[in-house]
């Protein structure tokens, strides 16, 4: 009998080590378990902070161009002031004063908006902010590619083309 008590203690030896075995590889897995979480923890943090700066840079990019559709309708009101008062017709002083007053005012206002007159006088054509209308022959004392007449003038909004300088070009 003392036999099979020895045998009986040495299977349930056997059975408690697999047992221990068992245990300890779920306790193995499950702390691979929690370190691939905190991976993702980490990996999820990082992605929230990248999204809060785009969103901060995309807020900063339409706050600083969200008047620019209004500033484009503004400016054929400024083509016609501009023209009313090269007419040299005209007699009573006190229009021109006035439609003086209403240019400086309403160029005040587009400038406060961020919108900057392009000088393009006496310059090289530029493509980024010219558009050429025209070809012509280089008359004396310009350079082949300037600008020889300003068609409509063109306008920036901030750092971006409004509208571009309509221009005639001379020929290269």
């Amino acid at each position: 009998m003392t036999d099979e008590v020895d045998e009986v203690t040495e299977n349930f030896s056997e059975e408690e080590k697999s047992e221990e075995s068992e245990i300890i590889d779920p306790i193995k897995i499950l702390e691979e378990k929690i370190q691939e979480l905190e991976k993702e923890k980490q990996y999820s943090t990082a992605e929230i902070v990248n999204l809060r700066q785009r969103y901060a840079r995309e807020r900063n990019t339409l706050v600083k161009f969200s008047s620019m559709n209004l500033a484009s309708k503004i400016l054929p009101v400024l083509d016609n002031l501009e023209k009313a008062i090269s007419i040299e017709d005209n007699e009573s002083d006190k229009f021109i004063e006035g439609v003086n007053m209403t240019l400086k005012s309403l160029r005040s206002t587009l400038e406060n908006e961020g919108v900057q007159k392009i000088d393009a006088r006496d310059k090289l054509f530029d493509p980024s902010f010219m558009e050429a209308i025209a070809v012509i022959p280089t008359p004396e004392g310009k350079e082949p590619g300037s600008v020889v007449e300003i068609v409509e003038e063109g306008y920036m909004f901030h750092d971006r083309v409004l509208r571009p300088v309509k221009v005639i070009v001379s020929d290269n």
